[in-house]
């Protein structure tokens, strides 16, 4: 070994250093005439010489007819990747393009030149002062399309890896009671000069009573749904996956309309949304700005006051978590629930509540 106060150079493994102050050790290894360094995350020799072999393997793996192939190209074929919802892609493709418009040399640049540090700074000065949903959605465009290049064996690692999202303060979500939900129904086919006014009422009323999503419910034909069997097959377009919800019976009757007279390959609904309805309505009526993503916390907040299990809320939601997302979400409820449930915790004893006497 040869070594001064911080680094030891170990003797007979080409490329494995230790980092003597916490004897972690290190890969610097030169190749193709780059010098690429990582810490092999271990203290231990014999481990940090099976990681460096692997580093090297993985070196050796990289594409080296691709290697001068720059960050537009890579941003191009991930743009040819993008899939979900049509806002999704649409905020998407617009930090694809401000990436192309503001990175210096994003043409002629190679990839493999980038550093870390420059990832940062261009994020720091274009997306810095930005809310967190904002920040967060333009790494994550970054993060996609370098890991992209990582598959392709363009580049080793992402010099976006070590990058983290930022925590996103918890929003006040304004959710309707029922009551108020069946009010702007009511309000809303109550325009009688307004032409889609009895679709708009159908649409926000279906969001309402099976709380699903707008482009879930827009894409939704008669064949999606079975009123013998009592479900209706969902499309989650953001996760590009399906799902089954029952017929609920508050949901039946509007179903039963919906579906009559209409052939199986016929949309049940010829708008895509009621963002317009629905915002006047809750201005007629004096009400916050519910929006259709209201209607459907109204579902599930209802779901829960009434005593459904949460893992069976996720699925009728196409959660595949178990009701994890649902629980950090709704983890309150409404005030008035809470207190009808505090009422239970009390020292009197149920009437049903049977003793069991000890056996001698």
């Amino acid at each position: 070994m040869t070594s001064n106060n911080v680094w030891t150079r170990i003797k007979r493994e080409r490329g494995l250093y230790r980092y003597n102050p916490s004897s972690q050790y290190f890969a610097r290894v030169r190749f193709k005439g780059k010098l690429y360094r990582r810490k092999l995350e271990t203290d231990d020799l014999a481990l940090a010489k099976r990681k460096l072999r692997t580093f090297k393997n993985d070196l050796e793996r990289t594409d080296a007819t691709k290697g001068n192939t720059s960050l537009a190209v890579v941003l191009d074929s991930y743009a040819e990747t993008l899939t979900g919802a049509d806002s999704t892609l649409e905020k998407k493709r617009a930090v694809i393009e401000h990436l192309k418009q503001t990175w210096f040399g994003i043409d002629s640049l190679p990839l493999r030149v980038v550093k870390p540090p420059q990832v940062t700074a261009w994020l720091s000065k274009h997306y810095g002062e930005k809310s967190a949903t904002y920040y967060n959605a333009a790494l994550s465009v970054i993060r996609d399309a370098l890991d992209l290049a990582v598959q392709d064996k363009i580049i080793l690692e992402s010099p976006a890896k070590g990058l983290t999202y930022r925590t996103r303060p918890q929003p006040i979500r304004r959710t309707p009671t029922f009551e108020q939900f069946r009010r702007i129904v009511i309000d809303i086919r109550a325009q009688k000069f307004h032409r889609e006014a009895e679709q708009s009422g159908d649409f926000v009323e279906f969001l309402g009573l099976a709380g699903l999503g707008q482009a879930e419910a827009a894409s939704m034909t008669r064949a999606d749904v079975d009123l013998d069997a009592g479900r209706i097959i969902v499309y989650r377009h953001k996760t590009d996956t399906g799902f089954v919800i029952p017929i609920y019976p508050q949901l039946r009757p509007l179903a039963e309309k919906l579906c009559k007279g209409k052939k199986q390959d016929e949309r049940l609904f010829s708008i895509n949304e009621s963002r317009k309805a629905l915002a006047n309505a809750c201005k007629r009526l004096g009400f916050p700005s519910f929006t259709h993503r209201s209607l459907r916390r109204m579902f599930i907040t209802r779901a829960i006051e009434r005593g459904v299990d949460v893992k069976v809320i996720a699925q009728w939601q196409g959660h595949r978590d178990g009701g994890k997302l649902i629980l950090q979400t709704y983890s309150h409820v409404r005030p008035e629930h809470s207190n009808r449930m505090a009422l239970l915790i009390n020292t009197d004893e149920p009437e049903n509540v049977i003793r069991i006497t000890a056996q001698a």
